[in-house]
């Protein structure tokens, strides 16, 4: 067959043939729309012809889209404003229909369950910037280099951060787009990195949990519950092996994403980082430990987003042949450097705790009498003065009167023997020399 004849002034074969009818610009126009036309054209050349011809013939060259980063990890938030360039050179003069820039968020899922396919979507927003506006005459460009700025403020609101899944995405783009008649519109596209700021976000602090089953005991703690990507988690497992079985101590950070359609889910669950101890030998006590290391590309914890929800947790298990593993899930939060930063042993405001007498941050009225060295009334009411008694008898002494309104014990206190009657509910008073179980401490 002979190549398809080409129309210059539209940059796409003029014909083509296709199961032996021929196909050309006049009778597919009586049929469709040109957006259809064109698509209907591509589907109909041979493979790469009207690229090929649309490329060679397009007007437009250098198409650059240059957003500006706003912070150290290049990502925005809610509230936030995209700014940035578009810059394209024309060979020639040419007539767009309209030339402009869009921010917009988007979330999608689908996958398939034997004959049945499940999806959903959401918009988040979609924010547009017009440079040439779309009139029915179109606008014509000057031959040369062209630069148009921009500047999309994101919406304020609760919106999830990026991601991409095996069944969906979270994305949020930057995209520009130069329309122009009977022809496919030259669009290029950027994709922003977003962290939400309404991540739920727990306080800082070390977490723990216990198990018991089959005469084995085990406690496992994790130095924190909040992270970012690239850290480190320190896990500690105490374990008490009183059965005749050995076992091993594992350590698992998993990520469990839940895709949401309707009332149908789809759950995805990965290993993402995995320790094995030393065998713990039966009738024994062992200390395990280990590092898990958050890769530096995780995405980050969802708890925001109606059809997409990523969590993690660190799973500590014991492996013992032909039972069940005893196991303790610690839950685990992963986002952005500066929630994660947030330590829980941080001092609550701006100046370190001083000794008394010194200026006080607190929102509570000052005492009735001066702090420090300074003088204090006399009388029934007023304080004791550092290492003043609070009687005739020295602090602490046994068998002393007490102040309190409390009545005396039913037993003298001091160097007297403990009684040996039934302790509480019946149970008999432990004896002193009783040996502590030394690994729970």
């Amino acid at each position: 067959m002979a190549e398809p004849t080409t129309c210059e002034n539209i940059g796409f074969p003029l014909c083509s043939s296709v199961g032996g009818a021929e196909y050309t610009l006049i009778n597919l126009s009586a049929y469709c729309d040109q957006t259809t036309l064109v698509s209907r054209l591509e589907q109909y050349s041979p493979p790469g012809a009207f690229g090929r011809h649309n490329k060679k013939m397009s007007p437009i060259k250098d198409l650059e889209l240059i957003y500006d980063a706003i912070n150290e990890e290049n990502a925005f938030s809610e509230g936030d404003t995209v700014t940035g360039k578009l810059l394209f050179t024309l060979e020639k003069d040419t007539k767009v229909k309209s030339v402009g820039v869009k921010v917009k968020g988007r979330a999608f899922v689908s996958w398939t369950e034997g004959e049945d396919t499940y999806n959903s979507s959401r918009e988040y927003f979609n924010v547009k910037q017009k440079f040439v506006e779309k009139n029915s005459g179109g606008t014509v460009l000057p031959k040369g280099d062209h630069c148009y700025k921009f500047s999309l403020k994101i919406p304020e609101g609760n919106m999830p951060s990026s991601f991409k899944g095996t069944y969906g995405y979270i994305t949020y783009t930057l995209e520009a787009r130069i329309s122009r008649s009977w022809r496919r519109p030259t669009v290029e596209i950027k994709e922003l990195k977003f962290a939400s700021k309404t991540l739920l976000m727990p306080s800082q602090s070390p977490v723990s949990g216990s198990v018991d089953k089959g005469g084995v005991q085990m406690t496992a703690i994790a130095d924190k519950q909040i992270c970012s990507p690239g850290d480190t988690l320190s896990v500690t497992a105490k374990i008490c092996n009183s059965s005749s079985k050995k076992m091993k101590p594992k350590f698992n950070l998993m990520q469990t994403v839940t895709y949401s359609a309707g009332s149908s889910n789809n759950h995805c669950c990965k290993s993402l980082c995995k320790v094995v101890g030393e065998t713990i030998a039966p009738n024994s006590q062992e200390t395990a430990s280990c590092q898990l290391m958050v890769s530096p590309d995780a995405i980050y914890t969802l708890n925001n987003c109606e059809i997409v929800s990523v969590d993690y947790f660190i799973k500590v298990y014991l492996d013992i042949k032909f039972a069940i593993d005893p196991e303790v899930v610690l839950p685990l939060i992963i986002g952005p450097a500066k929630f994660a930063s947030k330590g829980f042993d941080e001092t609550a405001g701006p100046y370190a705790a001083g000794p008394i007498g010194a200026p006080s941050n607190s929102d509570f009225p000052p005492p009735s009498f001066p702090m420090g060295s300074y003088s204090v009334p006399g009388g029934p009411s007023a304080p004791p003065q550092p290492g003043q008694a609070f009687g005739a008898y020295p602090a602490g002494a046994f068998g002393a009167p007490g102040y309190s309104q409390f009545p005396p014990p039913s037993f003298p206190a001091g160097p007297y023997p403990a009684p040996t009657a039934p302790g509480t509910y019946g149970y008999p008073t432990p004896d002193p020399s009783q040996p502590k179980n030394q690994w729970l401490q």
